[in-house]
């Protein structure tokens, strides 16, 4: 048992063994990292068709999405004018009924005195003595 021979023989078929085992392992996990990269490789070929068309239409969505963004903030400003200028007229109409209620009061009130004076005229004889001094009779 003292032969390097035997030895070195021995140690160089452990090791062609041993190399064996792992070559033999490794076929079939070669394989599959081919099988992997030919999908990869499909993969990289379907984003590169695909992915371009696909982040134009994303642009032009927010850019329309932008525009119609832009289109509702100024319908928003202008319908807020909208209700700002009906504000305006609704605080003059009422200032022009308030001007006319006060216009019909003092027609009517007119009216009422013309009334009163032509329905009961007052005498034109007027008493001196009691626009003087009423308690002197």
């Amino acid at each position: 048992m003292t032969d390097p021979l035997f030895w070195l023989g021995l140690s160089i078929l452990l090791v062609t063994a041993s190399l064996t085992t792992v070559l033999v392992a490794t076929i079939p996990a070669l394989q599959e990292l081919a099988r992997a990269a030919r999908s990869a490789e499909k993969l990289f070929d379907t984003l590169s068709r695909e992915l371009p068309p696909t982040l134009n239409a994303i642009r032009n969505t927010s850019i329309e999405i932008t525009d119609l963004t832009e289109d509702v903030s100024e319908g928003v400003k202008s319908a807020g004018q909208v209700v700002k200028q009906f504000d305006q007229s609704l605080d003059n109409a009422k200032k022009q009924a308030e001007s006319m209620q006060i216009g019909t009061r003092s027609v009517l009130v007119g009216f009422k005195a013309a009334w009163k004076n032509f329905t009961h005229p007052k005498n034109t004889k007027k008493n001196t003595k009691t626009l003087i001094n009423p308690k002197i009779e």
